[in-house]
């Protein structure tokens, strides 16, 4: 794990940042020596950055495969080995060379090939979102015939019956309230007749309790005699008499 760390950090410091930097001095300067020797590097890079996608999950097993390639790395970019260089004047602008018109009719084939398909996909794809907006269409107006037929004469009568079922259920409910109403107003009524016939009458016997018949009937009774109550007091001469007797 440590060894792949550190691979990493190298292939990205050295093999790839390096470079860009000294291709920009190179580009800055216009020195025609400098810019072939990084164009050389970039493509013998740009290989070893395809072959090692596939190294690295069939070969990455085998001791010392990151320092191998850390070791790879630093020969390309040495100024005394000078790898890149090496590689591409023996092995690499040889192979190209010889098959460059075959690599070009290849690459022409592949961007006519690719346009064709491009093409026949975007008319594939325009087809499909042309059926899908006709289908979508369709079935909105299906919803809106369905919607239409809804307010049909039938639907019209029946939505008619029940709006007439509705009003007489609401006409008896009113008339049952209506019922309710008099009802309670005329036990009210009954119980207000029924207070004042009892205050007539308590009103009658308070009259004839009143009458003057009755007063003079009070008159002619005899009143009771009353009672006078005597001091007990002896009189003088009993007092004198029982003085003298003394």
């Amino acid at each position: 794990m440590v060894s792949w760390i550190i691979s990493r950090i190298v292939v990205l410091v050295f093999g790839t940042l390096y470079p860009a930097y000294s291709s920009y001095k190179a580009v800055k300067s216009k020195d025609v020596k400098e810019y072939v020797k990084w164009m050389m590097y970039w493509i013998i890079f740009a290989l070893f950055t395809s072959v090692e996608a596939f190294t690295d999950m069939f070969l990455c097993w085998l001791p010392f495969y990151y320092e191998l390639k850390i070791a790879f790395v630093v020969w390309l970019l040495s100024p005394y080995t000078k790898g890149s260089s090496v590689l591409y004047r023996k092995f690499v602008h040889p192979t190209l060379s010889s098959k460059e018109k075959d690599i070009d009719d290849y690459i022409c084939q592949a961007k006519d090939k690719s346009y064709d398909t491009l093409v026949h996909y975007g008319r594939k794809g325009l087809n499909v979102a042309a059926t899908a907006a006709v289908m979508a269409a369709t079935k909105g107006q299906g919803v809106l015939t369905d919607r239409l037929r809804s307010f049909s004469m039938q639907d019209l009568a029946a939505y008619e019956s029940d709006t007439a079922s509705s009003a007489q259920t609401t006409r008896a409910e009113a008339a049952a309230q209506h019922r309710a109403r008099t009802m309670m107003r005329s036990k009210s009524e009954s119980y207000t007749k029924d207070l004042e016939e009892q205050e007539k009458r308590a009103k009658g016997a308070r009259g004839a309790s009143n009458s003057p018949q009755l007063e003079l009937a009070k008159r002619k009774a005899p009143e009771p005699p009353l009672r006078v109550s005597r001091p007990l007091t002896r009189s003088r001469s009993a007092v004198c008499s029982n003085t003298e007797a003394m």
